[in-house]
C-alpha cells in the first residue's frame, strides 16, 4: 500500500476556498484520508481524537494563529511528532523563522501551484 493511500491529513484555514484548494490538490494526488478544521481551536479538538500525520495549516486566522496551532501541537505528547506544514501570504523571514523554532517542518507561500504543493508536502512525509 502507497504512502497516499495511508497518509492522515488535516487541513486547517478559516477561509473555506483555501481549504477546498488544498483539499482538492490532495485528491489530485491521491491522499483520500483527508478533515479539515476552520481554526486552531476546532483542529486541535479534532485532533484529539482522530490523530492525523501531517497538518497543513494556514498561518493568518482569527482566535489562534498558524503558529500558535504549531506550539500546540508540539506542546501535546499526543501530536507533538505530527509534520506541520505552515501556508502562508507573508512568507516574511520573522514568521518563518518562528515557525522552525517551534518545530515547523516546512512552509508553503501563497498563491501556490498544486507543483509545489506536492514538492512541500513530499519533503515533509516522502514520495506520495
Amino acid at each position: 500500500m502507497s504512502l497516499r493511500d495511508q497518509i492522515r491529513i488535516m487541513v486547517v484555514d478559516d477561509m473555506s476556498t483555501s481549504r477546498g484548494l488544498i483539499t482538492q490538490a490532495l485528491d489530485a494526488f491521491g491522499v483520500r484520508n483527508v478533515s479539515t478544521a476552520e481554526n486552531g481551536m476546532d483542529a486541535l479538538k479534532t485532533l484529539a481524537t482522530h490523530p492525523v500525520h501531517l497538518v497543513i495549516s494556514d498561518y493568518n486566522m482569527p482566535q489562534m494563529d498558524g503558529l500558535q496551532l504549531l506550539h500546540q501541537l508540539r506542546a501535546s505528547p499526543k501530536t507533538k511528532g505530527v509534520g506541520f506544514i505552515l501556508v502562508t501570504g507573508r512568507a516574511e523571514q520573522q514568521i518563518v523563522d518562528h515557525g522552525k523554532k517551534l518545530g515547523m517542518n516546512n512552509y508553503l507561500k501563497k498563491p501556490f501551484e498544486q507543483a509545489g504543493l506536492r514538492n512541500c508536502i513530499e519533503a515533509v512525509v516522502g514520495r506520495l
